[in-house]
């Protein structure tokens, strides 16, 4: 599996060619992500581009204008069509600098999915931590509908994640099947989630994310000896929150998944917050990560 560095005074993140996976992000040699070894499979879905859609399509089946389409079965056990079309394709570095990458990746031709596309990556450090920017373009003939996601494990440097306090931008829950994991009905308001995250057992989408006054949505994971940021442009709208009680290759203690999505699991069906894009058209949005400082 080839892999490309970025560095930037102290910062460094390492991108596989393979998914265009984010595997390392730290800071002095601190980790701020979840890692796994170079070479190997990304467990859990880390670091994933989730590209034409996040999270899951409901028994990966979906209606087109009228026309029912047949997606690859990804996730066997739950018969469904699990984080788009990109994770596994090998993608080409068409840009590199020190501080930043830029990866990209052509998909057609594939089962239940109409529309050419060409999808862009670009990682770039600066003073404030790492920015991951998502780019589309339709290649083909049709207006194209997609969505956007990434699956980032944040880890604040030093500190077990149940010490944190989660905080999410969030304002509406969606309620999930818990076996197949898709939708059973439509978002409902929710109180802030801002509490320690070891009361908190997650898999669950949050929706209504609202951008604060620089436009931008940010969550948190908090304690008073520092945290980490996952900051999202205001089309992200959707969050998906994951706390799996280990990570492979971590000696001990719990990891989340804090998730950007520009929409909700099963948008392919439900149309909730879908992106469309006319033969031709570009689209680019951005999310990142930021250390923390201590509160103390």
């Amino acid at each position: 599996m080839d892999e490309t560095e970025i560095r930037r005074a102290g910062a460094r993140a390492v991108v596989t060619t393979t998914g265009a996976t984010l595997r390392l992000f730290e800071v002095g040699g601190v980790p701020y992500l979840e890692t796994f070894p170079p070479g190997e499979k990304a467990p859990m879905g880390a670091g994933a581009v989730l590209v034409p859609w996040p999270n899951r399509v409901a028994g990966a089946v979906w209606t087109h204008e009228g026309e029912q389409l047949h997606l690859e079965v990804t996730e066997a056990a739950r018969g469904n069509a699990s984080h788009g079309l990109v994770r596994r394709e090998t993608w080409e570095v068409v840009e590199h600098a020190e501080s930043s990458v830029t990866l990209a990746v052509v998909v057609d031709g594939r089962p239940g999915w109409p529309f050419p596309f060409r999808a862009t990556m670009t990682y770039a450090l600066d003073e404030t931590g790492l920015t991951v920017t998502h780019g589309v373009e339709n290649l083909g003939e049709r207006r194209m509908p997609f969505g956007v996601g990434a699956h980032p494990y944040p880890r604040p440097a030093g500190i077990d994640v149940d010490d944190c306090v989660l905080t999410l931008a969030a304002t509406t829950h969606l309620p999930l099947d818990p076996e197949r994991m898709v939708p059973t009905g439509d978002a409902v308001p929710v109180e802030k989630v801002d509490r320690p995250l070891r009361e908190l057992n997650l898999d669950d989408a949050y929706g209504g994310c609202e951008p604060g006054a620089d436009g931008l949505v940010r969550h948190t994971l908090r304690a008073p000896g520092g945290g980490v940021e996952v900051w999202a442009d205001a089309v992200f709208r959707w969050v998906q929150v994951y706390t799996p009680d280990s990570f492979p290759g971590r000696e001990a203690g719990r990891a989340v998944a804090i998730e950007p999505m520009t929409c909700p699991p099963d948008a392919l069906n439900s149309g909730t917050d879908l992106l469309f894009l006319d033969p031709g058209a570009q689209w680019s949005a951005s999310w990142g990560l930021a250390p923390l400082g201590s509160t103390s």
